[in-house]
């Protein structure tokens, strides 16, 4: 059995499911993944399950009623891969804006370079942005120094959706407590690992905006994000 697994949220990725299992699959490292769909009205899962055919006890899937947001889609993926004894656990988008062959950079930092948690980095010494506009860019860089001033951290790119954890990690961290789905999740998520003392590498990465479906990306996520921060600021982990 693999030691690692990819966990990949869908909602209407069935332009990208397939090349996304193929491109993980041809690693030579043993990934496995575990889609975790909520419900896709454009035949995301069932695309899956076509795959699983294919990729036997590699590609797994877990299907949930409908849209209930990002946080909690990694949350279920996360009990799921710590009840199956996964050392090394991963958050991915499905749409290509993360590269799957950093998968093995990020893996190497915690696997070899003793890492607890890796985050792909845009904003750290190497990390880049291709294809968004430069307001877009703007935004999020100073998001991401909002949130270091608020927090006190010393992450560059604090709302960094690509990451690998060792279980030790999200074993410690109280995940019901975590109460955001958007943005916010992704940082409270590294600052609980912070205050519970865990080392945290940021590796550069190049983000690329997704070619096929659409952004996800709505006002109520940056508002979340915006006063989720000063409420992490008194949560216990």
């Amino acid at each position: 059995m693999s030691d690692t697994v990819v966990i990949i949220p869908t909602y209407n990725e069935i332009e990208n499911v397939e090349r996304m299992t193929r491109t993980v699959m041809s690693f030579e490292k043993d990934f496995h993944i575990l889609y975790v769909d909520d419900n896709s009205p454009d035949g995301t899962a069932e695309k899956i399950q076509e795959l699983q055919q294919e990729f036997t006890d590699r590609i797994f899937l877990e299907k949930r009623e409908g849209k209930l947001g990002l946080g909690t889609a990694y949350i279920h993926g996360f009990k799921w891969a710590i009840r199956h004894k996964y050392e090394y656990i991963f958050e991915m988008d499905c749409d290509f804006s993360h590269n799957p062959e950093d998968l093995i950079r990020l893996y190497d930092a915690c696997a070899t370079k003793g890492a607890d948690l890796s985050i792909g980095s845009r904003y750290c010494k190497g990390g880049k942005v291709k294809n968004w506009p430069l307001k877009r860019v703007l935004m999020s860089y100073f998001a991401s120094l909002y949130v270091r001033i608020i927090l006190l951290i010393g992450i560059k790119d604090t709302t960094a959706g690509f990451k690998c954890y060792r279980r030790k990690v999200l074993e410690s961290i109280r995940l019901d407590e975590i109460p955001f789905k958007g943005y916010a999740f992704q940082i409270c998520m590294k600052y609980a690992a912070i205050r519970l003392k865990f080392k945290v590498k940021e590796v550069p990465i190049t983000f690329i905006d997704r070619q096929y479906g659409t952004s996800k990306m709505s006002s109520g996520i940056f508002k979340e994000a915006f006063f989720g921060v000063w409420r992490m600021r008194f949560m216990k982990f």
